[in-house]
């Protein structure tokens, strides 16, 4: 993928707070800022390059009065890359733009 969006890396800050659950589209929402027409087209392009892979959830809708949530996760190298970009995003970013959003991530090598 190329260089990313702010929305991009938001998406992928909220997915790496949690990167051992899955998250659903209403909770990358909250989780990130974006709005769902942003979040949504983000995440398919996620999911297409490797990034992240999602799965729909296994319920009966009408038992559960829902309907079902796809939930997403970051593969192993989609971490590593989005954990590279939030630190590049982060070293790169005047401060006027609010690094408090692409914030690096503890840990990254």
């Amino acid at each position: 993928m190329r260089s990313q969006s702010i929305a991009t890396l938001q998406v992928l800050r909220a997915l790496l707070d949690d990167v051992g659950g899955p998250h659903y589209g209403l909770d990358l929402i909250r989780r990130s800022g974006v709005k769902s027409g942003t979040l949504y087209p983000v995440l398919y392009r996620l999911e297409t390059a490797g990034w992240v892979v999602g799965e729909w959830e296994g319920i009966d809708e009408a038992a559960e009065g829902r309907r079902r949530r796809r939930y997403y996760e970051l593969t192993g190298e989609g971490e590593r890359l989005a954990r590279r970009d939030l630190a590049l995003a982060a070293a790169l970013a005047p401060p006027q733009m609010g690094r408090e959003s692409v914030r690096p991530v503890p840990g990254l090598t």
